[in-house]
């Protein structure tokens, strides 16, 4: 798995590539806690390049969602495969996170609270 960082219009932007897995999702928690350590709380995933993702991957967004919950902060998931969107729908989670088929303007996606 590779994450590429960007900053746009106040939002930082992790772009997934491969698999969120047991053994990758790790890898995926301490960057998106170093974001939010260094005080990027508008967090938008890319999945655009994310063919699976695991209960380990799963367990990663809902920790990250409760630590954005503050109306100013927000996590938004955008470019879903198929395969990923699927799991996120078993899993009951396309109530939870705001999702967009396309990445849009990030701050369209994450200024929305994450959660009702």
């Amino acid at each position: 798995m590779e994450i590429t960082t960007a900053i746009r219009e106040g939002a930082t932007i992790l772009t997934i590539t491969g698999r969120v897995d047991t053994a990758t999702a790790p890898a995926l928690e301490r960057e998106i806690n170093h974001q939010i350590e260094q005080g990027n709380r508008k967090i938008l995933l890319n999945f655009s390049g994310v063919s699976y993702i695991s209960s380990g991957g799963l367990r990663v967004l809902i920790t990250t969602e409760k630590k954005l919950r503050n109306p100013k902060d927000g996590l938004g998931l955008c470019c879903l495969s198929a395969e990923v969107h699927k799991v996120l729908k078993l899993a009951g989670f396309t109530s939870i996170f705001h999702m967009r088929k396309q990445r849009r303007s990030p701050c369209l996606v994450v200024t929305i609270p994450s959660s009702p």
